[in-house]
């Protein structure tokens, strides 16, 4: 690790290379991380900063600087006032880095790169770097506004790069695109953290819409795409550039039907990554090779309890549960296929996925059983009309006899990240329950239809 950071903190030897296609060098961002770590000397020790900064060339040179400097970076799940507030009331954060215009609590100092312009680049240079220290707390979107905040230290991030970057031969001639924002997990480390240890470029865009994805591919001849299978499933049929040779998805599962799709027109190949922002990459699929099923990654120790995944990794989080022996229990129930496989079958507990984002039923249940009228409630997540993506369904039971939804959809509609909303709220007069005291999933499913 410290021979990786010798590199990364040495001036470029070549001052043209280039970070973003097409604008930021690599000496910008190097000079740019030296002008931070210079100033987050100044700052009060042992306060984590806040990166709410957009531009994958600041968010680049602040994790250089924070590495170098010893500091502790939070990074928001959203830009809204709301997250931030309660980020900062979370972490105690007083100084953010900002590259546009946020809305933040009173006093809170922001950092431009703009204003360190007049700051001489100083060395980066670090005698020993600690891999074990803290360097980001990563928050997931919770949905009542409790987000979940997980450490990762320098090895977790920088070892996880090194290993995904030398597995899948990314280097100094790679052009990656993502189509994710790089605050969420797979998205940092695949259009930051990867690019910064591969000396890849990476394009500045987060395209959305196909055309624009394959505008972008052609434009800066991209040869990684890191992207979500809601994109894959929008760019199915469509040919991309020919300089692309390799596709990733992660984020969520990606239907048979959309890699095939995307991969009968294109010569690139999909990996479907499996993990989480608190357990890193866990697994990976490549469908065209053959793989139907899930492969544990190398530095991966892994086993079946109870049909849950049971897990030993240098990519875990340092704030997940350990049981003994360091085995860290996962909500993942799982099937052993073969030998060395598995399969996915859903979550053990209350969090599922809705367009990609983690949503927890039971923080939805609790905050609906607040709300006067509301007597008992089920939460569900069902498929929609496609059977490929989750919504929110909700049966209500009430101790009123008309009660009205609406003062309870406004109070959702404030409390809840777009992901949790429910997409279909009913009233039932009693809820189905089994002979064992148990709810019946079935007739519950019946009276949401």
């Amino acid at each position: 690790m410290n021979a990786l950071f010798a590199t990364l903190f040495q001036e470029p030897f070549d001052a043209r290379q280039e970070f973003i296609a097409g604008s930021v060098t690599r000496k910008n961002v190097h000079d740019l991380a030296a002008r931070f770590c210079a100033s987050f000397f100044t700052l009060e020790p042992n306060v984590p900063i806040c990166l709410a900064a957009e531009g994958r060339d600041v968010i680049a040179a602040a994790l250089l600087a924070a590495v170098a400097s010893g500091r502790v970076l939070t990074l928001p799940h959203s830009f809204s006032a709301r997250a931030l507030r309660q980020m900062q009331d979370l972490t105690g954060f007083t100084t953010a880095i900002v590259d546009v215009d946020r809305e933040l609590s009173h006093g809170t100092t922001c950092i431009h790169p703009q204003d360190l312009a007049q700051i001489c680049p100083a060395s980066l240079s670090k005698q020993t770097v600690n891999p074990n220290a803290e360097l980001v707390k990563l928050f997931t979107g919770g949905s009542t506004g409790a987000a979940k905040i997980w450490s990762k230290s320098i090895a977790n991030i920088f070892g996880e790069a090194q290993f995904m970057a030398s597995r899948y031969a990314i280097g100094d001639r790679d052009c990656i695109l993502a189509t994710i924002t790089p605050y969420h997990i797979y998205g940092f480390l695949f259009s930051v953290v990867i690019p910064l240890v591969a000396n890849a470029r990476i394009v500045a865009e987060s395209p959305f819409f196909p055309a624009e994805i394959a505008e972008c591919v052609e434009k800066h001849a991209v040869t990684v795409l890191s992207s979500v299978p809601a994109h894959y499933r929008a760019l199915q049929g469509r040919s991309l550039h020919s300089s692309l040779r390799l596709a990733f998805s992660s984020a969520g599962m990606l239907p048979e039907e959309d890699n095939t799709g995307f991969c009968s027109g294109n010569r690139a190949e999909i990996v479907e990554i499996y993990g989480s922002t608190e357990t890193g990459g866990l697994a990976a699929r490549n469908r065209a090779a053959g793989e139907e099923f899930f492969t544990p990654l190398p530095p991966i120790e892994w086993q079946i309890r109870e049909q849950r995944l049971t897990i030993r990794s240098p990519f875990l989080s340092p704030d997940v549960p350990r049981e003994k022996d360091n085995w860290f229990l996962s909500g993942d129930r799982v099937r052993l296929q073969g030998k060395d496989t598995f399969s996915l079958h859903g979550r053990a507990d209350a969090i599922t996925k809705v367009a990609g984002e983690r949503v927890d039923l039971d923080e939805i249940r609790d905050l609906l059983q607040q709300q006067t009228g509301v007597a008992e409630c089920v939460v569900l997540p069902l498929k929609d009309s496609t059977g490929r993506g989750n919504r929110i369904a909700v049966l209500i039971r009430s101790d009123q006899e008309n009660l009205d939804l609406v003062p309870i959809k406004l109070v959702m509609s404030v409390s809840l990240e777009p992901a949790a909303m429910p997409k279909i709220i009913r009233l039932a007069s009693q809820i189905p329950m089994r002979p064992n005291g148990k709810y019946d999933r079935d007739a519950i499913i019946q009276l949401l239809s």
